[in-house]
């Protein structure tokens, strides 16, 4: 996931200049005595209107420290929280303090995609380990960063995925997709164009403001295209408007969409009824009606301590901090022992088995489908498997 505002790149180099002066002071750790406290940040919106997408994460990182710090060990974890609304402009002063001023040795994070390019050279130049939990844009990879890491399959994986399944599951003649102009959304749409175009599917393409609530011209052009199937590539917030206008317009096509549009969120701003039969990937495993092993017992301690059940990111969330808790465990504690810990490590996480590629990428890049089913969200299985209820 990510959301684009642009960043002026002095003010970027200014930052990251900043933090190498202060490098020095921030790889706050070193040695492993009794009564240590280490911190490690998460950054994401968890206030905005897509905090819906980040608290689960959010929630799943927290859950794994609380519990290793519950085994009262010699290094404590301290689990700092960085409200960046989802906006790259707040995120780079965020980054700043918690490595500056706040002394963090890693963050969980950040979880959108344009926060990510945004502070991403910051932490490179200061050496703070990152793992995001779900930012997906597949840029992200390709800046030679060693210190930055993610859990979940990028966009390029996402997009084809959610094409190849519509071609598997409707036989769509035509395909129309849609995005708002976030970095994410942008990214996500235009690699489910492409896959569409590959395959053969006679496919439209159109684009809307962000900030837009009327998308009566994207509807139009919709409805002129007569459209088998239609792919969003965005945030629920837009998704939920988008879907309850298109179905007030009398478009009835399969409405499909992908990580930032999976939560409740959706079915509410575009009601039930428009909701319903709603396509949405991810590359998050969320333990809907889980009833054994490991996404069983993580669900009855997600359950218990924030007495909600696990959604999007959850388990990636928690898998990601538990990379950096077994860092610690191994007797790692400062900022490039941890990078180094993590940047080898295989873990066999709730979501997934996870470890890393050298451009820190997961070397798994599983796709999940879920369905909106009677009013709510129902998890089908991976992309390659899954059937449409």
């Amino acid at each position: 996931m990510g959301r684009k505002r642009t960043v002026v790149a002095a003010a970027a180099m200014l930052a990251g200049a900043l933090v190498l002066a202060a490098c020095g002071g921030a790889t706050s750790g070193g040695s492993s005595s009794g009564g240590q406290t280490l911190k490690i940040g998460f950054m994401g919106d968890l206030t905005g209107e897509n905090s819906g997408i980040v608290i689960p994460p959010r929630n799943g990182a927290k859950l794994a420290i609380d519990e290793y710090n519950a085994t009262n060990p010699a290094v404590k974890l301290q689990l700092v929280e960085y409200d960046s609304q989802g906006s790259a402009d707040q995120a780079v002063p965020l980054i700043q303090q918690a490595i500056n001023t706040d002394k963090i040795v890693g963050l969980v994070g950040p979880a959108f995609s344009g926060e990510s390019k945004a502070v991403g050279p910051i932490l490179e130049q200061g050496k703070i380990p990152s793992v995001s939990a779900s930012a997906t844009n597949p840029g992200l990879a390709q800046n030679g960063w060693k210190y930055w890491h993610r859990v979940v399959a990028n966009d390029n994986d996402q997009g084809p995925a959610i094409a190849d399944f519509l071609i598997r599951a409707k036989a769509p003649t035509k395909a129309f997709v849609i995005s708002d102009d976030q970095e994410y959304s942008v990214g996500l749409a235009d690699a489910a164009f492409k896959e569409f175009q590959s395959k053969g599917v006679a496919v439209e393409r159109d684009q809307f403001a962000q900030a837009a609530s009327d998308y009566s011209s994207t509807v139009a052009k919709v409805k002129a295209a007569a459209p088998n199937v239609i792919v969003y590539g965005g945030y629920y917030a837009q998704a939920g408007r988008l879907l309850k206008q298109l179905r007030d317009s009398g478009v009835t096509a399969t409405f499909a969409s992908g990580d930032g549009s999976l939560d409740p969120q959706l079915i509410a701003g575009a009601g039930a009824p428009a909701a319903e039969g709603a396509v949405l990937a991810c590359p998050c495993n969320i333990p809907f009606g889980a009833t054994e092993g490991a996404l069983k017992q993580f669900t009855d301690k997600y359950k218990a301590a924030y007495n909600t059940n696990p959604a999007i990111y959850s388990t990636e969330g928690y898998d990601a901090a538990t990379l950096f808790v077994d860092a610690v465990k191994a007797g790692n504690t400062t900022p490039d022992a941890i990078n180094s810990y993590i940047s080898g490590a295989t873990l066999d996480g709730v979501s997934k088995k996870i470890s890393f590629k050298p451009n820190g990428e997961p070397n798994v890049n599983a796709i999940f489908i879920y369905e909106v089913k009677n009013g709510a969200l129902n998890l089908l299985g991976q992309s390659t498997e899954a059937k449409l209820g």
